[in-house]
């Protein structure tokens, strides 16, 4: 397939009008210099999402999803629909900085092995948010986690340790789909994000099917965007944590069969196991 633009931006939406605004009047304001198109694929958003981001007209196109469809298959529907040489994943509640997404693309372009690159992360204050890391097991999960614990309470050697790695390019295993630039080749080579992830760790899944074909994933510092992270999901909190726990146990079921059922017996111990 020929490629229509350079870029693709593909935005999911659910029930964060304001979060998107804001991200679309930034892309609209300080735009690539690539030629690009801006796609938004709402999830039955019952805030006017959609008709907001309608009102911004071209190159910003609004997909119906026709339902919630998750986080990975609205994505592959935006994919699908669009004709680019890259293909930039961003949340609707990240911003942006001028020059943001030139720079991602001149830094993938530098280099010809690496499939995947993503920016530092910080929250609204500007504080440090921890945006790649190991592929998820169980001892790399609990030394994630209890990383993200530690630097997001302020403890110092865990959060002095979080900003040198967030200071230093580095190939990684995953970087968070909240600002995630791919070449498309290398995105529908692995078919796309796993539509078995409905929300959460889809990106993490992503990231392993591309370097399972020997391709590379890049964390690069010199980018910095504004991510204000779990807006969407504020007033569904309930629904939110359900479906990572899906998520979750889908991801073992699908990397770590053997450690699968152990993990739905700790999600049962604690009365948390998702229903079938």
């Amino acid at each position: 397939m020929t490629p229509t633009t350079e870029l693709a931006i593909v935005i999911v939406s659910y029930d964060a009008r304001d979060d998107l605004q804001a991200c679309l009047s930034r892309l609209r304001d300080h735009p690539p210099r690539a030629s690009h198109q801006t796609v938004v694929v709402d999830n039955a958003s019952t805030d006017g999402s959609a008709a907001a981001a309608r009102a911004y007209g071209p190159p910003v196109e609004v997909i119906d999803a026709g339902g919630n469809l998750g986080f990975a298959r609205a994505t592959n529907i935006g994919i699908t629909a669009t004709r680019s040489r890259l293909v930039l994943l961003l949340n609707s509640d990240a911003l942006l900085p001028t020059g943001a997404i030139d720079r991602l693309t001149e830094i993938l372009d530098a280099h010809d092995d690496v499939a995947v690159t993503g920016p530092r992360l910080v929250d609204g204050t500007g504080r440090l948010e921890i945006s790649s890391g190991p592929m998820l097991s169980p001892l790399a999960e609990l030394w994630q986690k209890s990383l993200v614990r530690g630097h997001g309470q302020g403890v110092p050697l865990l959060t002095g340790l979080a900003e040198r790695q967030a200071r230093r390019e580095r190939l990684v295993d995953w970087v968070s789909g909240a600002c995630l630039l791919v070449r498309r080749a290398d995105a529908e080579a692995v078919g796309g994000l796993d539509e078995r992830f409905f929300l959460y760790t889809e990106d993490v899944d992503f990231c392993a099917s591309i370097r399972a074909r020997g391709r590379h994933v890049l964390f690069t510092p010199e980018v910095e965007v504004v991510h204000r992270r779990g807006r969407s999901g504020r007033h569904a909190r309930a629904a939110t944590a359900m479906a990572y726990r899906r998520s979750h146990l889908a991801f073992y079921r699908k990397h770590h069969p053997g450690w699968h059922p152990v993990l739905r017996a700790y999600l049962r111990l604690r009365g948390l196991l998702p229903p079938e």
